[in-house]
């Protein structure tokens, strides 16, 4: 993944806890994806203005006792990447 753009949402999703499902989920005009807690960490951060290194940093603060969190963190950007729900800004 290229770590010298950052990161946003794409318009087409919008992230949000849902109370039906219990969790945080991504909708999108078709659907909705259900997140689990460390996909949903992740994308709280994926801001328009955060490279990867960034969101990375901000979750090794948030969560100290997590090691390696760097190449778990890219893996899942490039996926979220992929699927279309992150794009670069």
């Amino acid at each position: 993944m290229n770590d010298i753009r950052a990161l946003k949402l794409n318009p087409m999703f919008r992230l949000q806890w849902e109370v039906a499902q219990e969790a945080w989920v991504l909708l999108y005009p078709e659907g909705m994806v259900k997140l689990n807690s460390s996909a949903a960490a992740v994308l709280s951060y994926v801001d328009g203005q955060r490279l990867t290194a960034d969101i990375v940093q901000a979750l090794q603060q948030d969560y100290p006792q997590a090691e390696g969190l760097a190449d778990d963190v890219a893996a899942f950007l490039q996926e979220a990447h992929k699927n279309n729900w992150v794009i670069y800004d």
